[in-house]
């Protein structure tokens, strides 16, 4: 994501100045180091850092320890996303496993630099792939994340598993209640929900409830991950912060725009559909009506 301060002055004080302290900006960590950092410092842009396995090799810990000093010196809370591509958690392969094992490794380490409020890492399941092989996904993922667990119990924070092409919330459910922790969560993701889930909205929350400890919001019209803007697809957004707000559930809430357009654009939608109010009934108008708005 590219933010210029053309755009980021033009919007900035208008849109983002009254719910920036509620939201996290999803952002590699290669560009804080770059420009983006004083434009998040600038604008009190709350970063979701992500960190690939090319950011993790290429740069030191003095790298790390500089970026994740300045964005404490001016109080902006921080959540991470860890290495997911070609990653394989509950992989049947051991030796596949203990390298994904080592990549999670890598960034617990320098996780304490950060104090992140959370940890949002992919679990990797596919039904697609794991054919008949589901409870030994399930045992090797357990053995996996239970020895992050400790770590996060020591940053009181918590690690949030992640919805990818998951259909249903059953494989998520199973491994948060197996880990039986207050420090392994779900993180919702509302455009990967609505591109490859074959269950229906209402479904997910009452089943994971009180588990979704953060959510990322990005829009599609249901086939493919595009990541649009907010209210651009046919996510029912209203919706879904209507019944968290119905269960006294408040997630952290990270946006992931994959444009500087898209960022300021998601703002504006989420002010306008005022998903941040505390009570979304009265404005049930607003909703998006797409084709899983039915499903509630």
């Amino acid at each position: 994501m590219r933010l210029s301060k053309r755009v980021a002055c033009g919007k900035t004080h208008g849109i983002v100045k009254d719910i920036r302290e509620h939201i996290q900006v999803h952002v590699p960590f290669r560009l804080l180091m770059g420009e983006q950092l004083s434009l998040f410092i600038e604008h009190k842009l709350q970063p979701e850092i992500s960190f690939s396995s090319f950011e993790l090799d290429s740069f030191n810990p003095a790298d790390f320890r500089l970026i994740a000093e300045r964005l404490r010196q001016v109080d902006l809370p921080i959540t991470l996303h860890a290495p997911f591509m070609d990653l394989r958690p509950g992989a049947l392969d051991e030796k596949i496993r203990r390298s994904s094992i080592e990549r999670f490794q890598q960034l617990f380490s320098i996780a304490p630099l950060f104090k992140p409020r959370s940890i949002v890492c992919h679990p990797a399941f596919d039904k697609r792939y794991y054919v008949s092989t589901e409870e030994q996904w399930l045992e090797n993922s357990i053995d996996t994340w239970k020895r992050f667990l400790p770590a996060a119990e020591t940053l009181d924070t918590v690690i949030a598993f992640e919805n990818v092409y998951d259909t249903d919330p059953k494989m998520l459910l199973s491994l948060v209640d197996a880990l039986d922790s207050p420090h392994a969560r779900i993180c919702f993701d509302t455009g990967h929900f609505n591109a490859f889930s074959q269950t229906p909205l209402h479904e997910w929350l009452e089943v994971l409830g009180a588990r979704i400890a953060q959510l990322h919001l990005h829009d599609n019209h249901g086939i493919n991950d595009e990541h649009l803007p907010v209210g651009e697809g046919t996510f029912p957004f209203i919706n879904l912060f209507s019944s968290l707000h119905q269960q006294g559930n408040h997630p952290i809430i990270t946006v992931e725009p994959h444009t500087e357009e898209n960022l300021w654009k998601t703002l504006i939608h989420i002010k306008q559909l005022r998903l941040l109010d505390v009570d979304q009934r009265a404005h049930s108008r607003g909703l998006p009506q797409g084709k899983r708005a039915n499903h509630n």
